[in-house]
């Protein structure tokens, strides 16, 4: 009888998945309060890993599609850092296994910091290819931002180290892509390779703004990834650009003669 367990046991029990359905229904007899609770957070958290599951099913749309055409080597492309006022903007190409499953991969907004970090290192070891590209601030101001976006997503593309059969990119077309290409509108949200890049261009990105931020400490690049916090305006109008602004931006326009 399900009232003769510790509350304590139950607790290891639903922590470990070792449970049955008609277990869980003698649960739910249960009158104990701690009982109660515990059922609670359990029925959430399996709620939760059914949500993952059915929203990770719908962006593998996509993808499904390209696999049921028999293309194998199917890639998402994405960008990170097309608004601050300094660094690079960085692109990232992932091509994932057919049956990869990673809960909760979606848009890197949406996730935090940490878990953002995590999934980058999940995806680095998992993926069966991934290629970044970068396109400078000196880029950036030579080509304009756009242009700089389609070169640095080409660039993740040639890093890949192999030829994709198909690739999704996030709202953007590049020319003299060696394969057919799909442009989707918040392919972010929409697609699971999709999101897989971004989080990486998300992530390496920050990790070059850290860098930057040890040679350059007073713009806070760090903690503002070189956006245009109120901050980050303040130390551009007492110090002037640093040489990783985007010159061509008109905030920073703005500060060029300081």
């Amino acid at each position: 009888m399900v009232n003769k367990i510790t509350i304590a046991k139950v607790k290891e029990l639903l922590d470990a998945g070792e449970i049955t359905e008609s277990f869980l229904m003698e649960l739910q007899q249960d009158e104990r309060k701690g009982i109660q609770k515990l059922l609670k957070t359990y029925n959430r958290n399996r709620q939760r890993l059914i949500d993952e599951e059915h929203n990770y099913r719908e962006m593998m749309a996509f993808e499904q599609l390209q696999y049921k055409k028999g293309h194998t080597l199917v890639a998402g492309i994405d960008e990170a850092g097309r608004g601050p006022l300094a660094g690079p903007v960085v692109a990232a190409c992932v091509i994932l296994h057919k049956d990869y499953y990673l809960p909760g991969l979606n848009d890197s907004k949406q996730l935090s910091k940490d878990k953002r970090e995590l999934f980058y290192e999940q995806i680095c070891q998992d993926a069966f290819a991934y290629g970044i590209g970068m396109a400078s601030s000196n880029e950036i101001d030579h080509y304009n931002i756009y242009q700089a976006t389609k070169l640095a997503m080409r660039r993740s593309v040639e890093c890949l180290g192999l030829i994709p059969d198909h690739i999704l990119i996030d709202a953007m077309t590049l020319d003299g892509l060696p394969c057919s290409q799909q442009s989707l509108i918040k392919g972010d949200q929409r697609s699971v390779s999709i999101a897989a890049a971004s989080i990486l261009a998300k992530v390496k990105r920050d990790e070059l703004m850290r860098e930057v931020h040890e040679a350059y400490p007073m713009y806070a690049f760090r903690s503002n990834q070189g956006y245009a916090t109120a901050a980050h305006r303040k130390a551009l109008e007492e110090y002037g650009p640093s040489p990783y602004h985007r010159k061509s931006f008109a905030p920073v326009q703005e500060w060029m003669n300081v």
